[in-house]
């Protein structure tokens, strides 16, 4: 029975052009790339062109791979997450003149929960956190990463995480308790 090849040992096939390797590596990782990207953008088909774009760095960054200097895992988020910040700054600097023409697809803000709305209503009130509180509170509870994966990723002290995790969830509280309070 063949081992499991570490990240690092892919890597190395993937700078030598290997497609099986990148087949195999893409396989490990697009999903948890796919659901971080999913949560801090809010928008499958957004997220995907994220995990593709990650994965194209990763391509080209292989041939310079050093082991030993980062954590695979923790340069992979960082970079998704990274592309997300750009996407999201991106989505802030849109002026439009007019209106949408569509209605917001979302729940009435008078209906109430129903049975199965528990989690559309927690990712709407993860969407609506300030965006460094978001990704705390993804990698942390969504993701699982430690307290020190997680500031390595965000590029942030450990403190600094906890203190946007602490804020992240008093957010979250006030947020869904005031959608309670409604129903």
């Amino acid at each position: 029975m063949k081992s499991r090849e570490t990240d690092e040992d892919l890597l190395a096939r993937i700078a030598c052009n290997d497609a099986a390797a990148v087949r195999e590596m893409v396989g490990r990782k697009l999903p948890r790339l796919l659901a971080v990207a999913t949560r801090i953008l809010g928008d499958r088909v957004e997220a995907e062109d994220v995990a593709q774009e990650t994965f194209i760095r990763l391509w080209r960054q292989a041939p310079r791979w050093e082991a030993g200097r980062a954590r695979f895992d923790t340069w992979l988020y960082g970079v998704a997450l990274n592309l997300c910040r750009d996407r999201l700054r991106r989505r802030k600097e849109i002026y439009t003149a007019e209106p949408p023409e569509m209605a917001d697809p979302g729940p009435l803000p008078d209906s109430g929960l129903h049975a199965g709305d528990t989690a559309r209503t927690v990712e709407t009130a993860l969407s609506l956190l300030p965006e460094r509180q978001r990704e705390a509170v993804v990698l942390q509870y969504y993701e699982e990463l430690s307290n020190i994966e997680a500031a390595a990723v965000m590029g942030v002290t450990v403190e600094a995480l906890e203190s946007l995790l602490a804020r992240g969830r008093r957010n979250l509280r006030i947020f869904l308790e005031s959608t309670h309070a409604r129903d």
